[in-house]
């Protein structure tokens, strides 16, 4: 195997003077609700405010630009759960270079509208495989079968150069606003981003901690962490799809396993109620992956009284449509929202026992799904239920098993829960 060598600070800033005169100098912004919340000084590095809504416009730019005009005659590749898609897409449109970008079918359709709209009549898109790596393989197929140009989201000295370029902006504002930076805080999937912030942060502030957040179910650097090399993560969840990649590179992780000091695994869950609580109280609309360093805050939130706390918000693509999908998960995640499996003698009243049994005074039944068999005693009902604030859940399932001792809690249930909610 060929060794790479590391990524420099020296290349992040040449990057940095490079795309200075293209991407938006985004804000690093004091946060006064997360500030006396966490009983800390918290800013948030505004990569939302991209003009194509993510960081990813940093690393797509400068790899198109600095490569060789001739590996450009055919046009370029990518492949992308969304963001990178639209960085090249919008780099693509204004260098007028054709490009084709192959996607995952299970992008949220925003960020698919939002690759087209960007890349005009020079982005063509492709959707195939149920995941990054299934798109990616394909855009290796295709890159190789045309001799076209292939635009690595991560994988790449130059891509993670121009990601990189968000750390020289942090601590170039940090010193204008006499700032010390104790933690940086940044979500991770392929590993670009971290990779070159990391790189860059331990040269110019070795003092400052550098943490790496990923989804709890595509936890691809930290097995690669402890394998001491890449490996493929399986059955990875794809709720946070701009993160949610089932194995970084030799590269990502040779650059992170230098310069990362500490990695965290967030339930999706808790990454919903991070993106619904700044929508709610900041108004800032983010998407799962950008809001995941919100989100880590409640894992941190010892180590990081008064300190000064750095969280890049990588990307603002957020579906609206997925909002009922992200309430649900949020208040699964604290425990108000159950679903069960239950069986109900089939006689009248059964259903106003059940009410009147197991529900607190409060409780509030929002999935109610029951077809009435003939020729038996008995019959199945899926129920959710919406616990009330006064509402133990220990308390609701010890009436339940009074009910019907033989409930199924479809939380537990992944194939159940997937098949019927």
């Amino acid at each position: 195997m060929t060794t790479v060598a590391k990524l420099t600070a020296e290349e992040i800033e040449e990057a940095h003077r490079v795309l200075s005169k293209v991407v938006t100098h985004t804000p690093l912004a004091y946060d006064d609700y997360l500030s006396k919340k966490y009983k800390a000084d918290i800013y948030l590095k505004r990569e939302d405010m991209q003009r194509v809504r993510s960081f990813k416009i940093r690393g797509a730019y400068y790899n198109i630009i600095k490569a060789e005009k001739e590996k450009l005659n055919n046009g370029v590749v990518a492949a992308s759960a969304g963001n990178h898609a639209q960085g090249v897409a919008d780099t693509c449109h204004n260098l007028k270079i054709q490009a084709t970008i192959f996607m995952p079918v299970t992008t949220p359709n925003q960020k698919v509208e939002a690759v087209k709209r960007f890349g005009g009549q020079y982005a063509t898109v492709i959707l195939v495989g149920d995941t990054f790596d299934e798109a990616q393989s394909a855009a290796f197929d295709y890159t190789e079968k045309h001799n076209m140009f292939f635009v690595a989201p991560f994988d790449d000295r130059r891509t993670m150069a121009g990601q990189g370029t968000v750390a020289v902006e942090i601590f170039e504002d940090a010193a204008e606003q006499n700032i010390s930076v104790d933690y940086l805080v940044a979500s991770v999937g392929g590993g670009g981003l971290i990779g070159g912030l990391s790189t860059y942060s331990k040269k110019v502030s070795p003092q400052t901690t550098v943490v790496g957040v990923e989804p709890q179910t595509a936890r691809s650097m930290q097995a690669a962490f402890k394998a001491k090399k890449p490996v493929k993560v399986e059955n990875i969840d794809h709720f946070v799809d701009g993160a949610a990649v089932a194995c970084v590179s030799q590269f990502t992780y040779n650059q992170a396993q230098q310069h990362v000091d500490k990695l965290l695994g967030i339930p999706e869950g808790k990454v919903a109620q991070s993106v619904l609580d700044l929508y709610t109280y900041e108004a800032i609309v983010a998407e799962p992956a950008g809001a995941m360093p919100i989100a880590s805050l409640d894992f941190m939130a010892d180590d990081i009284v008064g300190k000064n706390v750095v969280l890049v918000i990588s990307g603002g693509n957020n579906d609206i449509g997925r909002m009922q999908e992200m309430e649900q998960k949020a208040l699964m995640y604290k425990g108000r929202q159950q679903f069960y499996l239950v069986e109900f003698p089939q006689r009248p009243g059964a259903l106003r026992q059940f009410v009147n049994n197991v529900l607190g005074p409060n409780d509030d039944i929002t999935r109610f799904e029951y077809t009435k068999k003939l020729n038996s005693e008995m019959g199945s009902v899926m129920v959710g239920v919406l616990l009330g604030a006064e509402t133990n859940v220990d308390d609701l399932t010890e009436r339940l098993a009074a009910f019907f001792p033989k409930y199924i809690n479809l939380q537990e249930n992944t194939v159940l829960f997937n098949m019927l909610v």
